[in-house]
């Protein structure tokens, strides 16, 4: 499985915010990465900067290399509806993303390793794609031998924020994906329009 390896603070201070979760060394230093660091004079970026940015933005908050996340594009771009917005709730909707959202695991990475581990089922079948897109409907739960994983349960004891889209039953210890999310129930801080300035060229 092919994902970002890479420095992540150093990414995370490039693009001003803390894209990949909680980090102290960000918050440390919340300039821009390099030798000279918050002292060094940064002219006005260009029209084409700032959309790159965006997008790489994008690619790195939801965990997606440069080639899928063109093809979610194409993939949005033939969809009905505004580019932009299908574009993020494709990106909403990826197993990993989801697992995350849920609670189950603390960060992006973290659901895409419970994925990538065999822990989660998709109506009640073992899924090990974290790209899989989930639809409406579809439940998502915990593996039955990995419901006592500890690192599960400190990710959902640590859950501070519920997403509208999804449902999650306790008992059961699963969660229904009920629709796709609206854009303004999406939280994170992209501007998708410059997203698609920059592929429309």
């Amino acid at each position: 499985m092919a994902r970002y390896r890479g420095p992540k603070t150093k990414i995370a201070r490039r693009m001003g915010e803390a894209i990949f979760g909680p980090d102290s060394s960000f918050e440390k230093r919340k300039y821009g990465p390099g030798q000279h660091g918050n002292t060094r004079r940064r002219g006005k970026k260009s029209e084409y900067a700032v959309q790159l940015q965006e997008k790489q933005k994008a690619k790195y908050t939801y965990g997606i290399l440069e080639r899928q996340f063109a093809n979610m594009f194409d993939k949005a771009s033939r969809s009905k509806g505004k580019t932009g917005d299908v574009l993020l709730q494709l990106c909403e909707s990826r197993l990993d993303n989801v697992v995350y959202r849920l609670g189950l695991g603390k960060t992006r990475d973290a659901g895409r390793q419970l994925v990538g581990h065999r822990h989660i089922t998709v109506n009640g079948e073992i899924a090990s794609i974290p790209s899989m897109i989930i639809k409406a409907g579809d439940v998502i739960g915990i593996r039955e031998k990995s419901k006592s994983l500890v690192v599960i349960s400190d990710s959902m004891a640590s859950k501070n924020a519920d997403s509208p889209w999804l449902e999650w039953n306790d008992s059961k210890q699963e969660g229904t994906f009920l629709n796709a999310p609206s854009r303004d129930a999406i939280p994170e801080n992209i501007k998708e329009q410059l997203i698609v300035e920059l592929y429309s060229k």
